[in-house]
């Protein structure tokens, strides 16, 4: 196991090395001047020429791409072009923020989408199974940006429950948690349904059964187990695409994560800042990866990495 986790770690370098490259390319291909947008549209082109020499930008791509490299294998990000902070500085408080906004949302989905997932699996065919796949189509369909607004309406504005927007404690993360944590909770709830109806088919669950065990203990002791698997698939998918789907969330609710941090960073041409985020939401989508793997082989001894 300890070799496996060394060798992904190892694929981790030219995996970010890629993600460096290609998303440098793209934002130099993106309109606008980094040097115009900070200075002004009345800048002089003596003052423009000025700044791009001082920001590195009047060398060609591929040399502030080598730079930018050479620097982010020492540990310096460099500095902001907007505001002249340092990256890592930028970046970490709202990486953390938007870590919490997404583990809180990830658990929240996970529990739910179980519990949900073995109802209906439990009652197959039944009202109940109905009515729970027509709510995990509904989370599945609702847009994000759509339901914010309306659990904003209803548990901010009309009850008056939970403040609106912000980070000002837990009461703040209870709205942006949940609106981020619906599609994902639906996508849980199908996945765990299809897992468990397949192994209620195998002959092992029909010996459990047979042998007089109590239903509750077939379920989750030797049903649940098994149909893990493929469920934490989707919840390791799921992770990644709430790390980075978080921004809508974030912008509808002004936390202050790291999604909104880039958008901005984008929309100014802060190439450092944007940098600095993507290679951050690579490396974490890579971890929760491994972690998954590992998680395999803990859910099913049969599984080994050897």
């Amino acid at each position: 196991m300890i070799s496996y986790v060394i060798r992904r770690l190892l694929m981790v370098i030219p995996i970010l090395l890629g993600i460096t490259l290609v998303s440098f390319m793209i934002l130099q291909l993106v309109p606008g001047d980094p040097a115009q947008i900070i200075l002004g549209l009345e800048a002089e082109p003596e003052q423009l020429d000025a700044l791009r020499q001082k920001l590195g930008l009047d060398k060609p791509v591929l040399v502030q791409y080598a730079v930018f490299l050479k620097n982010t294998l020492k540990g310096d990000l460099g500095e902001s072009i907007r505001t002249r902070n340092d990256v890592v500085a930028e970046i970490w408080p709202r990486f953390l923020n938007t870590l919490r906004l997404t583990v809180t949302s990830i658990l929240l989905a996970t529990i739910i989408g179980l519990i949900v997932g073995c109802i209906a699996a439990m009652r197959q065919n039944t009202k109940v199974d109905y009515i729970v796949m027509a709510g995990v189509l509904l989370g599945i369909s609702t847009p994000t940006f759509w339901s914010g607004l309306l659990i904003i309406l209803v548990f901010s504005v009309n009850l008056g429950w939970f403040p609106a927007g912000g980070a000002t404690g837990f009461a703040s993360l209870v709205l942006p948690a949940v609106t981020l944590a619906a599609p994902a909770a639906a996508m849980t709830a199908r996945m765990a349904r299809s897992s468990l109806l397949e192994v209620f088919r195998q002959d092992y669950i029909r010996t459990a059964r047979a042998k007089g065990q109590k239903e509750s203990k077939v379920i989750y002791k030797h049903a649940l187990r098994n149909a893990l698997i493929p469920t934490l698939t989707v919840v390791g998918l799921q992770f990644g695409y709430l790390m980075g789907g978080a921004v809508l969330v974030e912008t509808i609710f002004t936390w202050p994560g790291l999604g909104r941090l880039l958008v901005d960073a984008i929309f100014n041409r802060d190439y450092p800042v944007v940098q600095g985020g993507i290679m951050i939401f690579a490396f974490s989508f890579v971890i929760v990866n491994l972690i998954v793997d590992i998680l395999y082989a803990y859910l099913d001894p049969r599984i080994s990495y050897e």
